[in-house]
């Protein structure tokens, strides 16, 4: 590649706000250089486990005791990785960073990032959670609401194709939806004695998820969700929205994206005479040359943290700092979402009663307290929804009948009996000394510094957590399940996978480092749009966020650039 070129665009990162990023820049006539610190993925090619069967694993599909060794942070999440999927995570040992206080840091280094693995679950915030901050003077305000980012919500459900139904409640705005997945039997007799039994509007839906389930509908290069809950493989319908299967082949037809793997970007230069950035530097992850590749924008998307880090090590004389971070707001105000807590039941009764397919999305109970003085609690501020589903067992309960002969073959050919479970996911605070900063000592392989992280759950946290089992707990025993039992295992900020802040979005370079347009204050052809960029945390998956507000900074960028702003 020539690094003489000047490109008018550069995206680093290539997961959910990438692959958008890619898709507005490249379609606004933008000729723009994607990099990303890993390997190929091409689309369906390089799903390699994507038709495999459970017996064609060794270990059942678990990791081997070196691989265990390999992957000792990722395992945290207990889900993942496994042998069918472990090649879309890091390699722990490769990829160290520094814990000063315990932090999840789940991580897929490759084209598509984490869109590959992703949960899909996608909702819109409300202007509950854009007002929050400064309803309760904490954090920044956000310099933005509902309805500024409400016509790219649209742009994006449109586009990326979400199933789910509208319920016109406030804290869960309506969006533009395929056909609705369905509630199994169990799940239909939850959501009813949920609604006859509790009368502070709490209820059970169908979760929204990014998947096409409109026969009829037209997705270029997408098909139709075939419920095989093989996503985390990769999916060769492209029934999941992902970067590889939609938003980067959009850009690649357009001929304006150069897309550059193995590329870790480290620093963004900085110009002091025309106080903009020039570019970016380089390192090659397999061949350890350093370079450079200029541009008129840059979009920073390399996921919250990573986009964190290149910013800090983007120190200059006029930054000494980290590029914009004359407020030293940078690498604070970290967040995730709670996760790893709830309850599980025992479901009596329907027994002739199954279902069909492994559907992607179970039940959704959307955030139900602190909407008005009603509803309020005392103990802590902000909400919490609940994401689950009911299943049935399947033959190894078998064993515990100690038959044999036509008594074990038929037990065997039973599916078990029904149970039913719920995880919590509540909002974290956005605390200024939960952050994350660049070890003094510590070097990864390249010879860049570490992250190190130090962020924790404080008093708010700890007492959402115990309403997020009690609420659940109540709600099963309601519903007459038995053996309602509650859960809160061992975790720590990051576990929930939508770690969020570190370059926050505010109304002044005084407190925050983005503007209204994900532009850094100080650094106007800088753009944010991951994670890294959110100023709190409301208590939904945050990923359409991303999308929508990539998808407005995109455009915004392309009318400034062809005016001329940034020349």
């Amino acid at each position: 590649m020539n690094q003489n070129e000047t490109y008018d665009a550069i995206v680093v990162g290539t997961g959910i706000s990438g692959g958008w990023a890619a898709k507005e820049l490249t379609e606004n006539g933008l000729k723009t250089l994607v990099l990303e610190r890993g390997r190929m993925v091409e689309h369906i090619k390089d799903y390699s486990t994507m038709n495999d069967d459970p017996w064609d694993f060794p270990y059942k599909g678990e990791l081997s005791a070196d691989d265990q060794k390999k992957y000792h942070v990722q395992s945290r999440v207990n889900w993942a990785p496994k042998d069918d999927n472990k090649h879309f995570f890091v390699n722990d040992l490769e990829h160290p960073y520094v814990e000063t206080k315990r932090f999840d840091w789940i991580r897929g280094y490759q084209v598509g990032g984490r869109s590959l693995t992703w949960g899909r679950q996608s909702y819109r915030w409300s202007d509950i959670d854009f007002e929050a901050n400064k309803k309760e003077n904490i954090g920044v305000d956000w310099p933005v609401r509902y309805n500024d980012i409400a016509p790219w919500y649209d742009k994006v459900e449109k586009y990326i194709g979400v199933s789910g139904q509208n319920l016109g409640l406030k804290q869960l705005p309506d969006g533009i939806y395929q056909p609705a997945m369905k509630l199994n039997c169990v799940e239909e007799a939850f959501q009813k004695a949920t609604a006859e039994k509790f009368e502070d509007g709490r209820l059970v839906t169908i979760g929204r998820a990014a998947h096409i389930t409109d026969p009829e509908a037209k997705f270029e290069g997408r098909n139709t969700c075939q419920n095989r809950d093989r996503c985390s493989r990769g999916c060769p319908f492209g029934g999941y929205f992902s970067s590889n299967s939609s938003t980067l082949p959009a850009a690649e037809r357009t001929g304006n994206m150069t897309l550059r793997p193995n590329s870790i970007v480290y620093e963004v230069i900085y110009d002091d005479t025309t106080k903009l950035a020039t570019g970016v530097k380089v390192i090659d992850s397999e061949t350890h040359e350093k370079l450079e590749f200029k541009a008129k924008v840059i979009f920073l998307c390399a996921s919250a943290m990573a986009s964190v880090g290149i910013l800090l090590q983007s120190k200059s004389e006029r930054f000494p700092n980290g590029l914009g971070n004359d407020s030293d707001a940078l690498g604070r105000g970290i967040m995730d979402h709670h996760y790893k807590l709830g309850a599980t039941a025992k479901v009596d009764g329907y027994l002739d009663r199954y279902y069909k397919g492994r559907q992607p999305s179970g039940f959704y109970i959307p955030r139900f307290v602190n909407l008005d003085e009603s509803t309020g609690r005392n103990e802590y501020l902000r909400g919490f929804g609940y994401q689950g589903r009911a299943s049935r067992g399947d033959w190894t309960e078998a064993i515990a009948e100690l038959n044999y002969g036509k008594e074990l073959k038929d037990q065997v050919l039973k599916p078990g009996k029904w149970t039913i479970g719920a995880t919590g996911f509540g909002e974290f605070l956005p605390y200024e000394d939960n952050r994350v900063t660049l070890s003094p000592t510590e070097k990864d392989k390249w010879g860049l510094p570490q992250l190190a992280f130090d962020v924790e759950f404080k008093e708010n946290e700890y007492n959402m957590r115990e309403d997020i089992k009690k609420q659940i707990v109540a709600m099963f025993k309601a519903a007459g399940f038995k053996d309602v039992q509650a859960y809160d295992e061992e975790t720590g900020p990051g576990l929930g996978i939508h770690e969020m802040g570190g370059a926050r979005m505010g109304h002044s370079p005084k407190n925050s480092i983005v503007n209204k347009h994900n532009q850094v204050h100080l650094v106007p052809n800088v753009y944010v749009t991951d994670g890294a960029f959110m100023s709190s945390s409301s208590c939904v998956n945050p990923s359409l966020t991303y999308m929508a507000f990539t998808a407005r900074a995109a455009n915004h960028a392309a009318k400034e650039f062809k005016s001329g702003t940034f020349s």
